[in-house]
């Protein structure tokens, strides 16, 4: 065994009760939700709106993203078993959530939110929220990692980590590749926003959100070990790099358009 390589051994459930496992993925989708509603309630501070508004509008987001996420599971990776255990959709401490269906509900939650609210419109609220997703990002991979979940593909590279619970072999830590970008994403879109510089034309900062961690994503998926058992692939493209693609391509057309729409600055 090479001496540089960083073993994980780490079990993924922190503790049990029953048949109930606790797992780190848990805790920390759970954190990266209680960390971005605080930074929420400092926008709304900044922002002189009201926070009952900012309750209503995290409930729409949690459902839609929890809801659209398990979709997405269920629709893009595996339609036919769950077809065949419709019940089985609402397991979800069993896993299977995909960021794609998420990336499809949530905008339509929030575009109802904005419907009746016309000082919190669909542009005011998702180019405030997108740098807040990337910290959720963040945590959700870093989940991934202390599961030893989503892992990458075999590397003899110096900084490979054997994963204990997943099969032993060195491999890259895709996770951590994800997380630090999406760390960085947020760090530079909040920084945007504490200079002031956030006042953009109205969805560029969506645009931008979508191009880089979907891009990202598309890249990435090289380095992740796929799950045969549910990914299509086409022209050697996992599922994952196929559903990112209209993703970028609609952040590219969000960051064109944004220059005739005007800015989203506060109202």
């Amino acid at each position: 065994m090479n001496l540089a390589y960083f073993v994980w051994h780490l079990t993924p459930a922190i503790f049990s009760i029953g048949s109930l496992h606790i797992r780190w993925y848990s805790v920390f989708f759970m954190g990266a939700f209680m960390v971005g509603y605080y930074i929420g309630i400092v926008i709304y501070r900044i922002e002189k709106k009201p926070q009952p508004q900012l309750d209503i509008l995290v409930l729409y987001l949690f459902f839609s993203m929890i809801g659209g996420a398990r979709l997405g599971h269920c629709l893009f990776y595996d339609l036919d078993f769950y077809i065949q255990n419709p019940l089985a959709f609402f397991r979800i401490w069993e896993g299977g959530l995909a960021s794609h269906g998420a990336l499809i509900m949530m905008p339509l939650a929030i575009a109802h939110f904005g419907k009746s609210r016309p000082t919190q419109s669909f542009y005011w609220v998702i180019d405030r929220l997108v740098f807040i997703i990337a910290m959720v990002a963040f945590f959700i991979r870093l989940g991934n990692f202390f599961n030893s979940e989503a892992v990458g593909t075999p590397s003899d590279l110096p900084w490979a980590v054997q994963f204990i619970h997943y099969d032993g072999q060195p491999r890259h830590p895709s996770q951590l590749y994800e997380a630090f970008f999406y760390l960085t994403v947020f760090i530079v879109m909040g920084y945007n926003y504490i200079q002031q510089n956030y006042w953009l034309n109205k969805g560029a900062n969506l645009g931008t959100f979508l191009v880089l961690v979907f891009g990202f994503r598309f890249f990435v998926e090289f380095l992740k070990e796929a799950d045969i058992w549910y990914n299509f692939y086409f022209f050697s493209l996992n599922q994952g790099q196929v559903l990112s693609v209209p993703a970028v391509l609609v952040g590219f057309w969000l960051i064109k358009r944004s220059k005739k729409i005007g800015k989203t600055g506060p109202s």
